[in-house]
């Protein structure tokens, strides 16, 4: 072999072997450190949406601002919702007076019941009394017959009077089922008038804020976004060769591109059992782009981390970059 043949070969030997031990050196790097700059600063953007439909008369925020929770955002006209409260008390008034009308019916068809069965017994006795005279001849038939019309008009009577009770019986009732009806309805009416006031869920950041007074606030139409100051996380999407290891509770060090130069300890707090192959379909999934190493395509799976000792007074930024390792 000529000296040049040989020097060609110490060349592909040594790059060859320059290569094999770069991937070895590689893979034994990856399989005790686990690194990605694909992670996020995430948190929970609660969408507050009116519970009822008016113009607004007032906003009490600002864009950016941090709110507690309880806090006023806007207010809503009170002026329609208020109207409705009063309608529904003037409602549950009449229904409370017709009910006691009724009960007031119902007392003296009750009483006028008792006198005509007071009125029956003594028609019974007296008629009862003269046939036994008309029957010996003590007495005449005349009074006989009117004491049995008497009879008939006392049966009568307790006919009616038991019919009007009845009646007054099934007018109480209906007004209670009014004054019922009433009754929900102002508690819905005043439920709505409460709703005039929206007030923070959590407390937050005001982000993107643009209504402003006169706008319309529409049911259910989310109005306002507040980012959740109690659900800060990082979310790290690894190569799926990673998480095999990967266990909950396993301590990780981030980074922050917005507060660079200072490794924040975290744990993980969940990984990702699932991912979606296609951008387009619905989010019930999550989307990672793949990336590309040695030419292959790989898939990455989300993995989430809370930080543990968050450092007072650095704020987070919802969707700013970071980066994660994690000592395996």
């Amino acid at each position: 072999m000529s000296a040049v043949a040989r020097a060609r070969l110490r060349r592909v030997v040594t790059v060859g072997g320059t290569l094999l031990a770069l991937f070895v050196a590689w893979e034994a790097f990856t399989s005790f450190i686990a690194y990605t700059d694909d992670a996020y600063v995430r948190s929970d953007l609660v969408a507050v949406a009116p519970e009822i439909t008016g113009p607004i008369t007032a906003v009490h925020i600002v864009d950016n601002q941090a709110i507690k929770k309880g806090d006023r955002l806007v207010t809503i006209d009170p002026l329609p919702f208020q109207l409705d409260v009063n309608q529904r008390q003037a409602q549950i008034d009449e229904s409370t007076a017709l009910l006691k009308v009724a009960q007031e019916e119902l007392a003296t068809a009750v009483a006028a019941l008792d006198q005509a069965v007071s009125s029956r017994t003594y028609a019974a006795e007296e008629q009862s009394r003269y046939a036994d005279l008309a029957k010996n001849s003590y007495a005449p038939r005349a009074e006989l017959d009117k004491w049995n019309d008497e009879l008939k008009r006392a049966q009568a009577g307790i006919t009616i009077a038991q019919t009007a009770v009845t009646k007054a019986q099934t007018s109480i009732a209906v007004q209670h089922a009014a004054l019922d009806l009433a009754k929900a309805q102002m508690a819905t009416a005043q439920w709505r008038l409460s709703k005039t006031e929206i007030v923070a869920p959590t407390d937050g950041t005001v982000t993107n804020l643009t209504v402003r007074v006169g706008d319309t606030g529409t049911q259910n139409i989310p109005l306002i976004g507040i980012v959740d100051a109690n659900a800060w996380r990082v979310i790290a999407n690894y190569k799926q060769y990673y998480v095999r290891s990967f266990r909950i509770g396993d301590e990780a060090w981030v980074w922050l591109d917005s507060a660079p130069w200072k490794l924040h300890r975290a744990r993980i707090t969940g990984i990702a059992r699932g991912f979606s192959r296609d951008e387009r379909a619905p989010m019930l999934l999550p989307y990672v782009a793949p990336t590309t190493d040695w030419i292959r395509l790989q898939r990455r799976i989300p993995v989430t981390m809370v930080l543990v000792d968050p450092p007072p007074g650095e704020v987070l930024y919802m969707g700013a970059d970071a980066r994660t390792v994690i000592f395996q």
